[in-house]
Order: C-alpha cells, then sequence, then structure tokens
C-alpha cells in the first residue's frame, strides 16, 4: 500500500510509511538471497532422500559442520517446513496378549518368599527404613528390620538368620 501510495499519489516515502503504519526500513527492505534458499532447498532435499532418518537437527548440523556453510538454523528450518520433509513418528504399539498367564502359586511353605523394603519421614525430618521378609505360600511374616538406615549386609544377614 505504501508503495502505491509513492508510485500513484507521488507521496514521499516518509509520508507514505507513517500513513500505513509502517517503518521505512520496511518499506526499502528487499528480500535477498531466493537462488540461495532453492540452493537450501536442493541440499535439504539431497540430504533427505539419502538419509531418510535424518530430521532437521541432524540435516542441519551436517550441512553447518561438515559442508560449511553458514546459513542461519531459522531459515534453514523455515525452508525445511516449507518442503514438508518434517518427520512423521509412528507410535509404537504395545503387544497384546490374548490371555494372561496366571500367577504361579506355591503349594507348600518356603517354597518362595517375597522380600520388600519401605521407608517413612517422622516429624522432625529422619526417615525409617524397613525391609520385610514374607513367606508366598502362608502369607506369613518371616522377618522385618527396622532402623533409620539399612546397609546390604545388615539385609544379607537378617536373610542369613531367617534362613537358619
Amino acid at each position: 500500500m505504501a508503495q502505491w501510495a509513492v508510485l500513484e499519489r507521488s507521496a514521499t516515502v516518509k509520508l507514505a510509511c507513517q500513513a500505513f503504519g509502517i517503518s521505512q526500513t520496511c518499506y526499502r527492505y528487499k528480500a535477498k538471497l531466493d537462488a540461495e534458499n532453492n540452493y537450501i532447498a536442493d541440499w535439504l532435499i539431497r540430504l533427505t532422500n539419502n538419509q531418510r532418518t535424518w530430521g532437521f537437527g541432524p540435516c542441519f548440523l551436517y550441512l553447518r559442520n561438515v559442508r560449511g556453510f553458514k546459513w542461519n538454523h531459522k531459515r534453514v528450518y523455515r525452508i525445511y517446513r516449507e518442503l514438508e520433509l518434517n518427520l512423521v513418528f509412528k507410535p509404537r504399539h504395545c503387544l497384546v496378549r490374548e490371555k494372561p498367564l496366571p500367577l504361579s502359586m506355591p503349594s507348600a511353605i518356603n517354597q518362595s518368599w517375597s522380600m520388600g523394603f519401605m521407608h517413612e519421614q517422622l516429624a522432625d525430618g529422619r526417615s525409617i527404613r524397613v525391609c520385610n521378609v514374607i513367606d508366598d505360600f502362608s502369607r506369613e511374616g518371616l522377618g522385618i528390620e527396622v532402623d533409620f538406615s539399612l546397609p546390604f549386609e545388615r539385609v544379607i544377614r537378617s536373610l542369613d538368620t531367617i534362613i537358619e
């Protein structure tokens, strides 16, 4: 519009820019390097044809670090998006089991045990740690070890006493 006012109505550039609310630098701006944009597009198409798993990041890093081009990443990304080269990621499919396997239950005492750790925090900020050992068949608590710290040597010692 400002160019129309300058060319057709013989208004000054300053007056036309004020009338339409744009800066004079915006009025005088000429897009440069359109041929270079085509060159960037050719490089991107070649890279994505040869390396099908490369997205924008590897393509830009290759052009910048290996080929030595000094193009701005925003410019290359704009051309990359215009060419619609962005990868479409397929969602992972979960394996669907037809029928879940039944849990194996022990048939006698001391066939299998379960061990679990819990912790709780006191009002003064200290943590209490608990190690529980339970028989899977009888659901009997075989051993409980409680302390502020449970190093692995102590857990092994408590398991040895339960086994004895």
